[in-house]
């Protein structure tokens, strides 16, 4: 197939385009005047679109954990960018269109499992101009030629992904782990997996929808820290100081130049559980091929390196 990716100089843009080259022509979108090897945003319309079997819409403003960045900037990428693609791709004869939104569509801080079918109620303006892109795109009747698939991925993880984890990674390979008191489960998605999914859709003709990509099964904070000590090979403590205390200590790194912080703190102790279900009956598998263990395992030993 001859496919048309952007965002693909991104982590996932970079992995996802050496997964598919193996058996598929793969071009990228770009805003460099220098690559000659991608097309240029300026030059996307529907002719040039023309001759690509899907495109995959991968770029987008990412998440941002420190709060500098205006509602606006959210919107006009992750929103109105998607939307002109996606007007691109309805005039054209490319088949198959993906539209890599996110969890946070849907929920910041769900209280059960979170579906495809989960009322979606985002409150930050990343999570809001995610779910305006999905509303345009499925208020568009999607013509009987064409396949449009919306992906909602949970954390990514994968060799040389940077964020969070890294972040407790650093945290863990330096002292005992104070959050031992904090119980809770989270989904993540390696990079593998991602590959994986969009592939398979690529390759079979699903019916267009809506689809959450995790790994199959969801870990605690506590069960990531002691997957962290194997790979170093070291014995870490996990202490329990109590909530309170850590809760302090995070509001102080909200001001200060803190290793830990409030936002952090959520993020390494919140419960955030997504259903993988409706994708892998989709593609009529029992599991996905890499485990959240042993890919969460190959991450961190890329952080050693």
């Amino acid at each position: 197939m001859n496919l048309l990716i952007s965002g693909s100089s991104g982590f996932v843009g970079t992995n996802l385009r050496y997964h598919l080259s193996s058996s598929n022509s793969v071009v990228g979108i770009t805003r460099n005047s220098t690559d000659h090897t991608s097309i240029k945003y300026e030059e996307l319309n529907t002719n040039s679109l023309d001759q690509f079997d899907a495109f995959i819409h991968l770029a987008g403003k990412a998440h941002d954990t420190k709060n500098s960045s205006e509602s606006k900037e959210y919107f006009e990428i992750n929103t109105e960018l998607t939307k002109r693609v996606f007007d691109i791709f309805m005039g054209s004869k490319c088949e198959v269109f993906i539209f890599v939104s996110s969890v946070k569509a849907v929920s910041d801080k769900p209280k059960g499992v979170l579906y495809e079918s989960s009322v979606p109620g985002p409150v930050t303006a990343y999570g809001k101009s995610k779910l305006a892109a999905e509303n345009y795109i499925f208020s568009r009747p999607i013509p009987k030629n064409k396949r449009v698939y919306i992906l909602r991925p949970c954390m990514i993880h994968g060799p040389g992904n940077k964020g969070n984890l890294n972040l407790l990674y650093k945290i863990v390979s330096k002292a005992p782990f104070p959050l031992g008191k904090f119980e809770n489960k989270r989904s993540f998605l390696s990079i593998h997996n991602f590959c994986f999914v969009v592939e398979g859709l690529l390759k079979k003709k699903i019916k267009s929808g809506v689809f959450n990509v995790a790994d199959d099964s969801a870990l605690s904070t506590n069960e990531l820290v002691r997957l962290i000590s194997s790979a170093l090979d070291k014995k870490v403590t996990i202490v329990k100081v109590p909530k309170q205390i850590v809760r302090a200590i995070a509001r102080i790194g909200d001001v200060l130049p803190f290793p830990l912080n409030t936002d952090r703190l959520d993020k390494l102790t919140e419960n955030y559980v997504v259903s993988n279900k409706k994708i892998k009956e989709a593609l009529e598998i029992e599991k996905l091929p890499e485990s959240s263990a042993d890919g969460l395992h190959k991450t961190i030993k890329s952080f050693m390196k």
